[in-house]
């Protein structure tokens, strides 16, 4: 019997280890399984451009190896011929015709008979050898025919093959492009005399992804492309200098500055053209821009990342572009250390464009105006490649995503070079959104970036609202779980077109914190935040503090009590569905933490050992990182002139 129980336990013990062992690697392999759900397509370019520069027509062919990762059998592709916008009658051109506050780039000021000013469309106005187009031939899907049909600036392709999940294909085209007048963004001959600006100039593949096609047309926005390899090649009269992105296949044979020390230049002198070859690993775009009188600098860093500009050889602002070069480094560097490492082992800095624009491992921006102007478009054009060039998220639903991230680097980077540091370096993000507030025409951030009644109004809310997610974040977790969240984020989501929930989540998973609720009310509504003091009441030796909640969107609460014999103390307001407490933003500072504030109470009150006559001053959120938007019930007593 005693040998049977024994068999017994033994039998019992080795079926255990055997259960749990079969549930630890079911829990792996579904773990596993999560993990390698997400899906990206993928795309290999090689295109061969030769460019006529006196006409400003170009001719090109293109082959694309496509490769399917998604779950789906795909029967049609779509490309984005952006340079169909700058035609009469375009989209584009219609936008600009009924938008009430049309972006004045691409408007003159004109008066009637009656001398009524008004805007009309640069577009509308362009003549056919001055308008922007891409035309499309000879497709085929590995050798075959395909059926194409131009609509606007998105080409529509019906495969005469489907494209099976986890296969790849092979679209080759002819094309033949016009670089339009300069604009927007690209084209020729701009404001400061550049005579190419080659943004979104080839047929583009456009992005396929768990939401399905995102074919959207040419507005006016931003874009959202597909991670893949560039191998390009560029035929142009031998007097331009060319930039971009990409690295330099051929230094030897093109000179210009691009070639290493000691390397002597191969090219005869005879030849008419030169052929620039590029490789542009693991981006989502090519962009270039040449001119016959560019100047080039070459710039080494200590961190890895070669640092080219190429301006203008224009006496006036030679000395700006110089000045900026080290200090675009130092903003370089600081960026790597906050969010993390630049991958690319190159980043230009181009004269060009109509203003400031992101592109892969480069950015086109205007050099002629002021140092501090010049250094803050670098500062913001170059963080873009952090949010945009390597995370990557969709521009077009997702604007806040990128340019207010972008914003909230620029303007720590600002901060971190400027001579007087400033305690909140996001103060005037807070400032446009109260602006946008105030106005009434606030749309939530989820708003399609084409699909805003205003200019005005996609701008604060992308730039100022979305570098306001993350500076109040800061305020809602605390600064150290911040920057860990960036870090984390940018880690975990590189080359991954993260999503909104991601941020989200990559904040909870390092706080601990529930935050469901902060992405949908500050991205999803125009709910505000408007916390108040409503009484403050004495009795006896003590004084009981009782807040309000206005506004619609919660939040926990900091607060700060000054006494009249010069000491100070904190007090934490838990919101109840956060499930969490921030550590002591002021350790110097005693903090008492209270009882948790659950939304559906639209009071909470407290009470301090100490009569009302002690109190100098009471304050909700004194570093200002909470967006209230009605300060003035902010503090007691109410501050001279304000109610």
């Amino acid at each position: 019997m005693e040998g049977f129980r024994f068999f017994h336990f033994f039998y019992l013990l080795v079926m255990k280890k055997i259960f749990f062992s079969l549930i630890a690697f079911i829990s792996f392999a579904i773990s596993l399984a999560q993990n390698t759900s997400y899906w990206q397509q993928h795309v290999d370019y090689k295109m061969d451009v030769v460019m006529d520069a006196k006409k400003y027509q170009y001719k090109g062919t293109q082959e694309l190896v496509y490769t399917n990762n998604s779950p789906d059998t795909l029967k049609r592709v779509f490309y984005h011929l952006y340079n169909n916008a700058f035609q009469p009658g375009s989209e584009m051109d219609a936008r600009l015709q009924s938008i009430i506050d049309p972006d004045a780039r691409m408007t003159i000021k004109t008066k009637n008979a009656e001398g009524k000013e008004s805007k009309e469309s640069r577009i509308a106005k362009l003549k056919p050898d001055e308008i922007g187009y891409l035309k499309i031939s000879n497709f085929k899907q590995d050798g075959i025919v395909a059926v194409i049909k131009e609509v606007g600036t998105i080409l529509e392709v019906n495969l005469p093959q489907p494209i099976l999940p986890g296969k790849s294909t092979l679209l080759t085209l002819d094309f033949d492009g016009q670089v339009p007048v300069q604009i927007r963004r690209s084209g020729r001959n701009n404001a400061e005399g550049v005579e190419f600006s080659m943004a979104q100039w080839y047929p583009k593949i456009a992005e396929f992804d768990f939401e399905g096609w995102h074919a959207d047309p040419y507005i006016a926005r931003e874009f959202h492309g597909v991670w893949g390899n560039f191998d390009v090649k560029i035929t142009i009269d031998k007097e331009y200098v060319l930039g971009g992105s990409g690295y330099l296949q051929n230094p030897n044979e093109i000179g210009h500055g691009y070639q290493d020390a000691g390397v002597t230049v191969t090219y005869p002198k005879k030849t008419k053209n030169l052929t620039w070859h590029f490789i542009a690993p693991n981006v989502h775009d090519f962009t270039w821009a040449a001119d016959k009188n560019y100047l080039h600098d070459v710039v080494k860093t200590n961190f890895g990342t070669t640092l080219h500009f190429l301006y203008k050889n224009n006496p006036k602002i030679i000395d700006n572009w110089k000045k900026a070069e080290p200090l675009t480094a130092q903003l370089m560097q600081f960026y790597n250390q906050t969010v993390g490492k630049y991958p690319y082992d190159q980043y230009s800095v181009i004269q060009g464009g109509d203003g400031g624009m992101e592109y892969a491992m480069c950015t086109l921006i205007l050099g002629e105006g002021t140092f501090d102007g010049l250094i803050g478009v670098i500062a913001h054009e170059m963080a873009h490649s952090w949010f945009q060039h390597v995370l990557a998220s969709n521009e077009s639903k997702h604007g806040w995503m990128d340019e207010g991230f972008t914003s909230y680097l620029e303007d720590l980077g600002m901060n971190e070079i400027a001579e007087k540091k400033v305690e909140n370096p996001h103060e005037g993000s807070y400032n446009g959104y109260f602006y946008m507030v105030k106005s009434g025409k606030e749309q939530p951030q989820s708003t399609h970036s084409d699909r805003y009644d205003v200019n005005q109004v996609y701008s604060i809310t992308s730039y100022s609202k979305g570098d306001i997610f993350l500076s109040q974040l800061g305020y809602l977790i605390g600064k150290e779980n911040l920057l860990k969240t960036l870090k984390k984020y940018y880690a975990d989501f590189k080359f991954k077109h993260p999503t909104p929930n991601d941020i989200k989540r990559t904040a909870e998973r390092v706080s601990g914190a529930n935050l469901d609720w902060y992405l949908t009310d500050w991205t999803q509504t125009t709910n505000t935040i408007d916390y108040g003091i409503k009484d403050v009441l004495e009795n006896g030796t003590t004084t009981a503090i009782t807040l309000e909640r206005i506004g619609r969107m919660p939040m926990p609460i900091d607060l700060s009590i000054e006494y009249t014999d010069g000491t100070k103390e904190s007090f934490y307001i838990p919101l109840r569905m956060m499930s969490f407490t921030k550590e002591n933003p002021n350790p110097e500072i005693h903090r008492t933490v209270l009882n948790d504030w659950a939304w559906a109470h639209p009071t909470f009150t407290f009470s301090i050992n100490k009569p009302k006559t002690d109190i100098k001053k009471i304050t909700i959120d004194e570093s200002g990182l909470l967006a209230d938007v009605n300060k003035n019930n902010n503090s007691y007593p109410v501050a001279v002139g304000k109610k």
